[in-house]
């Protein structure tokens, strides 16, 4: 059965009486599911807990992310929490991009590039530990990771896989993987004021109100009303971020108005971190939904929405289309308002609308061509 573990607070966890270095010792394969909410210190500080059980020594840490920016700046952040640079102990690798060197014991890579590793490396035999961040996201690479992950733990008794994420169904994933311990951490997070902003289905269905006239509202009100603290605003796609950016020209002065999709550079993400004296907005796709925390923010316009992959049967072609988000994905967006004080999140919905929302997401295998996943999947036969 599964096992659950109250672990309150992160200066518990981080003191001399911490548990999760001590199961992660003890437990048969040291295998963990760990769920918290956003800013409970799940992704910076489970290498830490894992160095101090004494992993690291044959083989490296992994820790996986679905997107290169989050990769990068957990790397950054990891590097500077444990007094190095980046590529010295603290490593990375993305698509085009890596940085790291013998002495690196904890690589920082996307979930795609470790996918990639393992046609080179079946066993992945250059890791001690690999920990699964961001779970919840059920992308094809995500399940594909863990399908392969579970199969190869058989033949692989001594690497550990820990599972993280801030809302997945915990009973459901350990029950898959034999009854492995589940560790919820309560975060330390500031409360967040929610607001929803009710658009009339006929002005907006006329195109008198739409969604870029309600989310441009909702930032000017929360940049008038307060003086201090960034924002960043959902949107479902580039074309939606454009339009929101154009009609925010009166604040490019005094504000800095800051793009983030996953089109955009590794240096053009990256502005988003740079310190500036100016309020940051930030106007992002769902690639900021996890992961990634931006100094400051305490204001979220959440426009329930993202643009999503599906492959159509009857045509034969997949598209993106802009669909609704689950309540696992909204309160990852209101939790990205909580980190650095108390905060405020918009949604531009009906809370009867959240309300009918799915509980989590609906995982990427659900909505692809199943040639090609069958393809893959025959690929990865461990």
């Amino acid at each position: 059965p599964c096992t659950i573990l109250e672990v309150l607070g992160q200066q518990h966890i981080l003191g001399s009486d911490s548990l999760l270095p001590n199961l992660i010792k003890e437990n048969r394969v040291g295998n963990l599911i760990l769920a918290g909410p956003p800013g409970s210190g799940k992704t910076t500080q489970l290498p830490k807990f894992c160095l101090e059980a004494g992993l690291g020594r044959r083989g490296r840490i992994a820790i996986t992310q679905p997107r290169r920016v989050a990769a990068t700046s957990i790397a950054r952040q990891l590097a500077r929490e444990l007094e190095t640079e980046v590529g010295g102990l603290v490593g990375y690798r993305i698509r085009f991009s890596e940085k790291h060197s013998r002495e690196t014991l904890v690589q920082v890579l996307t979930d795609g590039m470790l996918l990639a590793e393992t046609r080179s490396d079946r066993f992945l035999d250059h890791y001690d530990a690999v920990i699964l961040d961001e779970a919840h996201e059920r992308s094809l690479n995500i399940d594909f990771l863990l399908g392969y992950l579970l199969r190869l733990l058989e033949k692989r008794r001594d690497l550990r896989l820990i599972i993280t994420s801030a809302s997945i169904d915990t009973k459901q994933f350990s029950r898959a993987f034999g009854g492995v311990p589940v560790i919820e951490v309560s975060g330390r997070n500031f409360p967040v004021e929610i607001r929803y902003r009710e658009l009339e289905e006929s002005n907006v269905d006329s195109g008198d109100y739409t969604l870029i006239d309600a989310a441009t509202d909702s930032i000017r009100e929360l940049l008038e009303e307060t003086r201090k603290g960034d924002l960043l605003v959902f949107l479902p796609g580039e074309q939606e971020i454009r339009e929101v950016i154009d009609s925010l020209s009166p604040f490019r002065e005094t504000h800095q108005l800051l793009p983030l999709y996953g089109r955009l550079t590794n240096r053009e993400q990256n502005r988003i971190f740079r310190q500036n004296p100016k309020r940051k907005v930030v106007v992002a796709t769902n690639i900021a939904e996890t992961s990634l925390t931006i100094p400051s923010i305490r204001y979220v316009v959440d426009s329930g929405t993202a643009r999503i992959r599906r492959y159509l049967p009857r045509t034969r072609i997949q598209r993106l289309q802009v669909e609704l988000i689950a309540q696992s994905n909204a309160l990852q967006r209101a939790g990205r308002a909580g980190r650095v004080g108390p905060g405020v999140c918009i949604r531009l919905f009906q809370e009867e609308a959240f309300e009918q929302l799915r509980e989590y997401a609906e995982p990427e295998i659900l909505r692809s061509n199943l040639a090609g996943v069958i393809l893959q999947m025959l690929s990865l036969e461990p």
